[in-house]
């Protein structure tokens, strides 16, 4: 039983859902944190405390550095291994696994550049700890992309705007689109560098810790080597695995979400004297009808966490199959489209599990003391980042006439952050 289970199932280690997912040694090794993350997750809440400490924790732990190769100084786990992990992490605070999920997927983005200089000094840097925030979107309906990156004198200097900047507050650097005139590009500055303003104004009614508000940019000089792609923002995304990864963390982190829930209703019942709706002392861990509930959120939990471990199984598959050069277009169509479907059951199966909860108590259980509307209000969040239905269309139009999905990344539209 891992360290967080063992805090809140104290009667029976059964209850525990890791005994159906047997814990591999990562897991086991980030247990004590994890469980040090749980123990102050309500009072973050409660308080709006952000989670500075949290995230310096898993900074220290090597948690930043879990995807980059061994060569450059990480420990090169597979995405099996840090999905699981991302699930506990999820279960211990949800906000966590958002945080630092810009800084993975720079971490993918580095792992599919052919560009090894660039490849060599950035994995270098996220080894030594150092974290990427992201600052993509914009809420304006005017352009997807105000910030404006401009050549004086010989010197680049960076304006503009950003919402949705998920990290940027627990970041040493941002990652940044901006437009050049010509073409839109991305770049990296050091998130204390003057000029930048980072905001904790995200007005979200979940994932309230995540630093997802407003970055600002006046005149903040750019260093060319930093300057580090071009592209055309028309274009969908392809032969990459980044689709599927920044939607396999969300699916793995609202499994975690799952197994809170789970988690809480076991402890919440167990200390419980009297079942809702019959007079004087009963036993509600007795009650068949909480039996019903439990034993649904353990099977919700069981569905979402075996969902996202087949889905991080295949995007290892694809990763393997690109390092040996068997992937081409279809591939990664393919992967995404397993992707949104995995998307479509996890959400669904999170949000019942995160009302279902409230079914093994009374009034009692909406105490803010409790703060069990976190889990409702962070799934709902997290499901809204990318609107499922839209996802839903694109799987039944591939199914029906063979039409990959036409999604653009380049900068993400209102209202959706990649």
């Amino acid at each position: 039983m891992s360290a967080v289970q063992s805090q809140h199932s104290p009667v029976h280690p059964v209850a525990d859902a890791a005994q159906l997912f047997g814990d591999d040694p990562l897991t086991r090794r980030f247990a004590p944190l994890l469980a040090r993350i749980a123990e102050g997750a309500v009072q973050r809440e409660q308080h709006r405390e952000l989670a500075y400490e949290p995230v310096e924790w898993l900074r220290e732990a090597g948690y930043t550095r879990l995807r980059v190769p061994q060569q450059y100084g990480g420990e090169g786990v597979s995405l099996t291994q840090f999905f699981a992990l991302v699930t506990r992490l999820g279960e211990a605070d949800s906000n966590l696994p958002q945080i630092l999920r810009v800084h993975g997927g720079f971490v993918e983005s580095l792992l599919e550049n052919s560009d090894a200089a660039l490849r060599d000094r950035w994995l270098t840097r996220v080894a030594q700890g150092q974290i990427v925030g992201g600052a993509v979107s914009e809420r304006t309906g005017v352009t997807n992309n105000s910030v404006r990156l401009t050549q004086t004198d010989g010197a680049w200097h960076l304006d503009g705007e950003k919402y949705y900047t998920t990290g940027t507050l627990y970041a040493d650097w941002v990652d940044v689109t901006a437009h050049d005139g010509q073409s839109d590009v991305r770049v990296l500055v050091k998130a204390d560098t003057p000029g930048v303003e980072r905001i904790d104004d995200w007005d979200g009614f979940g994932q309230r810790l995540t630093g997802s508000g407003t970055a600002r940019f006046e005149r903040v000089p750019v260093s060319p080597d930093n300057l580090y792609r071009r592209y055309q923002a028309s274009e969908p995304r392809r032969n990459s695995l980044l689709t599927a990864y920044y939607q396999a963390l969300h699916v793995a982190n609202l499994a975690g979400i799952s197994r809170a829930a789970l988690r809480d209703a076991v402890t919440f019942t167990q200390a419980r004297t009297r079942t809702f709706g019959i007079p004087g002392e009963s036993s509600p861990r007795d009650n068949p009808l909480v039996h019903r509930v439990v034993g649904r959120l353990a099977s919700l939990a069981y569905s979402t966490q075996s969902i996202s471990a087949a889905l991080a199984r295949a995007i290892d598959e694809v990763c393997v199959a690109r390092a040996e050069g068997r992937t081409d277009e279809q591939t990664y169509i393919r992967l995404d489209i397993q992707t949104f479907q995995a998307q479509q059951i996890v959400i669904e199966q999170t949000l019942q599990a995160a009302t279902l909860l409230f079914e093994v108590g009374g009034a009692s259980a909406t105490s803010e003391s409790r703060r069990f509307d976190r889990y409702w209000r962070n799934a709902r969040v997290l499901a809204s980042h990318n609107p499922a239905i839209i996802r839903e269309a694109a799987i039944g139009d591939f199914y029906l006439n063979g039409k990959a999905h036409n999604e653009r990344f380049g900068v993400a539209r209102e209202g959706s952050p990649a």
